[in-house]
């Protein structure tokens, strides 16, 4: 089960204000490790309300880009069409058909971190990589909303560490790990005006009090910081391994 059910005001606040903006860093950082040829296969897992689908299809004309998302309030509002039903446990695609997952800020809604592996070496072809955009337990740093609440380190510390997705993840081989820089907001006024608290998960789960004191010293600093922010969130990058992995062993 997610950490957040995902109905429809999480669903609405999430299509409302996680916008991509500027995203060509992640761009650049994604094809040194995919090679987006026409034919190939881009799944987009944890999906959400679609924007990294829509975006990937801008991109890279002639890959197939498949987008999956367990929460139906989530697919209501999808910008991208079709977007599958489907989990990182039970993915709706045949085996060896796909070249490259991503997947953004999910992980640490899967329960399951050894069955969503072996679900992703069904799908995957031999040599396809896995793109997990995240924050993950213990690395804080670079991420403003840490900066300004800073009891949400609390839950980011609940979250799948680096060391457990490669424990989980037999069958794969780390590739890369990286903070990529994103633009994330024109300056902290504009983050003060758009903040939703139903669409960030660390904020969710924080207390209400705990998350009024960090709104007041988000505020605060808004009043005399100027500038864009500048986002660093990891990307961890892993891949099957060319000659084929071997099936899971039965029971």
């Amino acid at each position: 089960m997610a950490r957040i059910a995902y109905n429809h005001t999480d669903a609405q606040a999430f299509a409302a204000t996680r916008h991509l903006g500027d995203a060509s860093s992640w761009r650049a950082a994604i094809v040194e490790h995919f090679d987006p040829k026409p034919g190939s296969r881009l799944l987009d897992l944890g999906a959400g309300t679609g924007s990294w689908s829509r975006t990937f299809t801008e991109w890279f004309p002639g890959v197939e880009v498949v987008a999956v998302e367990p929460s139906a309030a989530m697919r209501d509002l999808s910008v991208f069409q079709p977007i599958l039903a489907g989990d990182a446990a039970a993915i709706p695609l045949p085996d060896s058909s796909v070249d490259a997952v991503w997947i953004s800020t999910v992980i640490h809604h899967v329960p399951d971190l050894a069955a969503a592996a072996a679900e992703l070496r069904r799908v995957l072809r031999p040599g396809a990589v896995v793109l997990i955009r995240s924050a993950f337990a213990g690395r804080p740093e670079g991420i403003t909303q840490f900066r300004y609440f800073t009891e949400a380190v609390r839950v980011l510390d609940t979250y799948p560490s680096v060391a457990d997705i490669e424990e989980a993840f037999a069958g794969f081989r780390t590739v890369k790990l990286s903070k990529v820089p994103q633009h994330t907001a024109s300056s902290l006024q504009e983050i003060v005006a758009t903040l939703r608290r139903e669409a960030h998960t660390p904020l969710q789960l924080i207390t209400d009090e705990e998350y009024a004191t960090g709104l007041e010293r988000l505020r605060a600093a808004a009043e005399t910081t100027t500038g864009p922010v500048i986002d660093h969130l990891d990307l961890l990058v892993m891949r099957t391994d060319p000659a084929g992995s071997p099936p899971p062993a039965a029971g």
